[in-house]
C-alpha cells in the first residue's frame, strides 16, 4: 500500500516551489508516495480576508491521517500558521522533512544562506571595489531571508562600509517586489548604488527591467545580482551573478529521507546541499555572454512552446470565466465546470463543498447566528460536487472532511499527486479542488488567474441562491400568516382571485365559511396568551388537516378564518362543518390527556356558511361578510343554549 505524504506549500508558479515539486514527484513514483499537496495563493496586495481564505487550505489535512510530510513553510508569510502546521504535525508524531526552515524535531534539507550570501557579497568588495549598496530583501520573519540579509550586514560592517535604512527594501521574493524596490531606491536616495545584491533571482530579474526602462545599464550604471540561479541566461537581458543551489534534487532527497525513515535506515538528520556562487555578466565578471545560433533557436522554440501553451490556456479559461459568470444557478455552474474539466483533461479532478457552504438563512434575516454562518473553516461534512476520474464523471457524495477524496472505482493503482487548492471568498471558507494529473501545467501564473475565478463566480452562484430565497421567502411572507403558517388575506384572495371569476362567468356555486373561535379572551385571561396562541394556531392546523378537496383557506384576521371552494351543495358544506368539529373534539381529546394543568380548557370554535352564485364583477369580500353573519348567528345560538342550561 502506498504511503501519503502530505506537502505544504505557497504557490506554485515560482521556479523555487516548482522546482522542488518537480524533484518531489519525480521521486514519489520511486517510493510509491501518494503525495497529497496543500497549495495557497496569498500575496494579494491590501486583501487580507482573501489571504486568510487562501490559507484555509492549511488547515483542511489532519496529519494524523498521513505517514509523511514534505514542508515548505519558509514560502509560508504567515507565522501564526506556520506554528499551527509545525504543532499539528508534531502532534500526529508522523516524521517530517522541512525544506530550508530547520526545525526542532524535524529532518531538514537546506543551504547555508549565510556563507552564501556572504561570498557573492565579499566578490563585489573585494574584486570589484565597490563601496556603494542597495540591497533587495525577502520578508523579515523570513528565516531564509533573515540569514541572507545578516550575512549582507556583516560583510559590508567587516569592511567598513555602512549602510542605509534607504538602502534596504524589504520585499516578498516574487518579481514585484524588484520593482518596487528600484523605485524606492530612486525615490530615497540622492543617486543610485553601485550595486543591487538581492536575496533572490526572481526579484533581481524584475529589478534589472526596472532599470533597464529607466535607462541605466548593467552593469555599467548598477551591478545587480541573484540567488538560486533558476534563470536560463538566455531568457534574461544580462546573464545574471548568482548563487546556484540543487532544488530538484532537493525535492527528490525529501522523499529519499522519508523512505530512509519509514524502512529505519540510519541517516543525518540535517542535510546541507551544496551551493556555488556563479559570477557573469550583471557584475561585470564577464564582458558579453555569447550564445551559438542553435542556442537562440532552442530558446526561442522553447520560448514559442509556452506562450503557445499559455494562448490555448488563456483560451479555455476565457471561456470558462464567461459561461461560469453567465450561470444563472447552482446546477448550470457546475454543469459549466465539468465542460471545462474535460477539456483540462486531469486523471482525476474533485470539486468539493462544506456542506453549509451556501447557507442563506443569515442573508435573509440580516442576523448571523453560529449554526447558519457560512463557515471559516472546514466542516466534519463535505460534498463532493463533481467527481471525475479517468474519463467519468461519479454521482455527488458526502464524505467526512478527514477522508479528503471520494471513493471511486477506476481509479489507477499507481503513485498518486494531488493537489488541494481553497475554494473560499475572501474569509468564507467554501471549498477546496483537488487535481491530479492535469492536462494543463499547474505551475503557472495563469493558474493562480483561473482559481480567482473559479472563487468569484462561486460566490456569485452563492449570492444568487441567496437572493432566490430571499425572494422565496418574501413571496412567502406576502401570502402567507406567519403566526399560523396558514394562507394570510393576500394568498388567499391569489389562491381563489381564477377560481371566483371562473364561478361568476359560468355560473357554478360557491361555498364561502367564515369560522371564528370561541373564547379567546377568556383563554388568555384564564391560562395566559401563550395558551391563547396555541389555540389559533390548533385551529389552523385543524383545517389544513380538514380541508383536502380542494378547499382553500386562510387566516382572516386575529382569531376569524375563512374557508372557500367551488361547486359546494349545502350538504358539503354542512359535511364540511361536521368534519372540522370532529377534530376540534379529537383535538380536545388528546389535550385533556397531556395538558392536565389546563384540564378545564376546551377548543370551540363558531363557523357559518354562505352557498351562492357570484355574478361577474361581484366582489369576494362580499360573501365573507354574509357569511360572518351566518356564524354570528350560530355563536349566539351557543350562548343562548349555554345561559338556559
Amino acid at each position: 500500500m502506498n504511503k501519503k505524504i502530505a506537502v505544504i506549500v505557497e504557490r506554485l508558479d515560482e521556479t523555487y516551489q516548482s522546482n522542488i515539486l518537480s524533484g518531489i514527484y519525480e521521486a514519489a513514483g520511486k517510493y510509491n508516495f501518494d503525495c497529497y499537496v496543500f497549495v495557497s495563493f496569498t500575496g494579494m496586495k491590501n486583501n487580507i480576508g482573501h489571504d486568510a481564505g487562501e490559507m484555509n487550505i492549511f488547515s483542511l489535512p489532519d496529519f494524523r491521517n498521513f505517514d509523511g510530510a514534505i514542508l515548505l513553510t519558509n514560502t509560508i508569510g504567515c507565522t501564526p500558521v506556520v506554528e499551527d502546521i509545525l504543532k499539528r504535525i508534531a502532534d500526529a508524531g508522523i516524521p517530517a522533512v522541512s525544506m530550508d526552515n530547520d526545525v526542532v524535531g524535524m529532518m531538514h534539507i537546506g543551504i547555508d544562506n549565510y556563507s552564501a550570501m556572504g561570498e557573492i557579497t565579499r566578490h563585489f568588495v573585494t574584486e570589484h571595489g565597490f563601496t556603494d549598496f542597495c540591497y533587495i530583501s525577502g520578508p523579515s520573519e523570513n528565516p531564509e531571508s533573515y540569514s541572507r540579509l545578516a550575512a549582507f550586514r556583516d560583510v559590508l560592517s567587516n569592511h567598513g562600509i555602512e549602510i542605509a535604512d534607504n538602502s534596504i527594501y524589504y520585499g516578498d521574493f516574487r518579481g514585484d517586489s524588484g520593482m518596487e524596490a528600484v523605485d524606492f531606491f530612486i525615490k530615497k536616495r540622492k543617486k543610485m548604488p553601485q550595486v543591487i545584491i538581492c536575496a533572490n533571482d526572481v526579484m533581481a530579474a524584475a529589478a534589472i527591467n526596472r532599470l533597464h526602462s529607466e535607462g541605466m545599464r548593467i552593469p555599467e550604471d548598477v551591478a545587480v545580482s541573484g540567488f538560486d540561479d533558476i534563470y536560463d541566461r538566455l531568457n534574461i537581458r544580462v546573464d545574471l551573478t548568482t548563487v546556484g543551489r540543487p532544488l530538484v534534487q532537493s525535492g527528490a532527497l525529501a522523499c529519499e529521507m522519508l523512505n530512509n525513515s519509514f524502512n529505519n535506515v540510519q541517516q543525518q538528520r540535517s542535510v546541507i546541499m551544496n551551493m556555488k556562487p556563479r559570477y557573469s555578466e550583471s557584475c561585470g565578471c564577464v564582458k558579453h555572454t555569447y550564445s551559438s545560433a542553435a542556442d537562440y533557436k532552442e530558446a526561442n522554440i522553447a520560448n514559442y512552446i509556452r506562450i503557445d501553451s499559455n494562448n490555448r490556456y488563456m483560451t479555455i479559461f476565457n471561456s470558462l470565466a464567461c459561461e461560469l459568470n453567465s450561470a444563472e444557478n447552482f446546477e448550470g455552474y457546475v454543469a459549466s465546470l465539468k465542460k471545462f474539466v474535460k477539456r483540462i483533461n486531469p486523471e482525476e479532478f474533485y470539486f468539493c463543498l462544506n456542506e453549509n457552504w451556501r447557507n442563506v438563512s443569515h442573508e435573509m434575516t440580516g442576523v448571523i447566528s453560529d449554526k447558519y454562518k457560512v463557515p471559516n473553516v472546514y466542516e466534519e461534512n463535505i460534498d463532493i460536487k463533481i467527481a471525475y476520474c479517468r474519463g467519468r464523471f461519479y454521482e455527488s457524495t458526502c464524505i467526512n472532511v478527514n477522508k479528503l477524496l471520494p471513493d471511486v472505482k477506476n481509479r489507477a493503482d499507481t503513485a498518486k499527486y494531488y493537489y488541494f487548492i481553497p475554494l473560499h471568498f475572501k474569509e468564507r471558507c467554501l471549498g477546496y479542488m483537488a487535481i491530479h494529473n492535469c492536462g494543463i501545467s499547474l505551475h503557472n501564473a495563469l493558474f493562480q488567474a483561473w482559481c480567482i475565478t473559479i472563487n468569484n463566480s462561486l460566490e456569485n452562484i452563492r449570492k444568487i441562491v441567496a437572493l432566490d430565497a430571499a425572494v422565496e421567502k418574501l413571496k412567502r411572507l406576502y401570502v402567507q400568516d406567519t403566526f399560523s403558517g396558514i394562507y394570510n388575506r393576500n394568498g388567499f384572495v391569489n389562491a381563489t382571485n381564477e377560481i371566483f371569476r371562473a364561478c361568476s362567468m359560468e355560473s357554478r356555486n360557491i361555498m364561502l365559511m367564515f369560522i371564528d373561535l370561541d373564547g379567546l379572551k377568556k383563554i388568555n385571561d384564564t391560562y395566559g396568551h401563550a395558551v391563547g396562541d396555541e389555540a389559533i394556531r390548533a385551529i389552523a392546523h385543524i383545517l389544513h388537516n380538514t380541508c383536502n378537496n380542494g378547499e382553500i383557506f386562510c387566516r382572516f384576521g386575529g382569531d376569524e378564518f375563512i374557508v372557500f371552494a367551488a361547486d359546494y351543495t349545502d350538504d358539503d358544506a354542512k359535511h364540511l362543518t361536521a368534519r372540522i368539529q370532529k377534530n376540534i373534539n379529537r383535538y380536545n381529546k388528546k389535550s385533556k390527556l397531556n395538558m392536565n394543568e389546563f384540564s378545564d380548557y376546551s377548543l370551540s370554535a363558531s363557523t357559518g356558511y354562505v352557498i351562492a352564485i357570484p355574478k361577474v364583477g361581484e366582489d369576494l369580500f362580499r360573501f365573507v361578510t354574509e357569511a360572518d353573519k351566518k356564524m354570528y348567528e350560530t355563536k349566539r345560538e351557543k350562548k343562548s343554549k349555554y345561559l338556559r342550561g
